[in-house]
């Protein structure tokens, strides 16, 4: 993901590696803040779903997001 924003010229984005983030029944999951949407990822092409959707057109891409993790 990291090396795909790069390659996309995406701005003011910051990627951390994270262990399962509470939600390891989920499989690969991110998060984006400050928003606070989580997203299931399995793929290469989610990836690019997720930084063409959210990052780059301001929307979700919802058939890969997640429920809001209860507090």
């Amino acid at each position: 993901m990291k090396a795909r924003v790069k390659e996309l010229g995406i701005k003011n984005v910051r990627i951390n590696s994270a262990g399962c983030l509470d939600r390891c029944e989920s499989g690969p999951v991110i998060v984006i803040y400050p928003e606070g949407i989580w997203y299931k990822i399995t793929s290469t092409e989610d990836v690019d779903a997720v930084l063409q959707s959210h990052l780059i057109e301001g929307g979700r891409a919802l058939h890969l997001r997640l429920p809001a993790k209860a507090s």
